[in-house]
């Protein structure tokens, strides 16, 4: 899968780098929808723009993310305890489902209402699906609900990696940081 030979059990600086600001980009999203305030103010306007724009990005750091892990590869395991070798490649699937679905979901339920998703800020727009009132509903039922159980992932993601480093005493979290 990798097109050179990796010397080092560290993931490359732009998979670091992309780890951490798709890291910083969600938390911003989850961030902005739980603060956005309420329905026709100025406060909610802002914070959705803000979730917009950084589920956005987001799904474009996840492509590019995927390109840079399929061309670059990443270090070899480092666990030796086949179930918790199988637990971390499907929490990652997971987490790189995540990033490719939630914000489509988040764009399909938008445009589904008759809207483009507008980035903050800025005249770009997209548009994907045209308006859909059936589908709408749906899509933001499947958005809040994949939304939800990524706080889980995410957070059993974050534990594990400090379990790794305190408990394990392993390279694990020094590998992307």
């Amino acid at each position: 899968m990798s097109s050179y030979h990796r010397t080092t059990d560290r993931y490359t600086k732009p998979a670091i780098f992309f780890h951490w600001v798709t890291f910083v980009l969600v938390a911003l999203a989850y961030l902005a929808i739980e603060i956005r305030g309420p329905r026709g103010s100025d406060s909610r306007a802002l914070w959705t723009g803000v979730h917009y724009w950084a589920g956005t990005l987001v799904l474009g750091l996840a492509v590019l993310r995927l390109l840079w892990r399929l061309w670059a590869g990443a270090p070899e395991e480092l666990e030796s305890n086949r179930l918790l070798a199988f637990l971390a490649r499907a929490a990652h699937l997971a987490l790189y489902v995540f990033i490719f679905a939630q914000p489509l979901l988040g764009m399909l339920m938008v445009n589904a209402g008759g809207r483009p998703v507008s980035l903050a800020w800025t005249d770009i727009g997209f548009t994907l699906i045209r308006a859909d009132s059936i589908a709408r509903p749906l899509l933001k039922d499947a958005h809040e609900w994949l939304g939800n159980v990524f706080y889980w992932v995410i957070g059993l993601h974050a534990l594990a990696a400090i379990a790794h480093h305190l408990v394990f005493k392993d390279r694990t979290l020094r590998r992307i940081v």
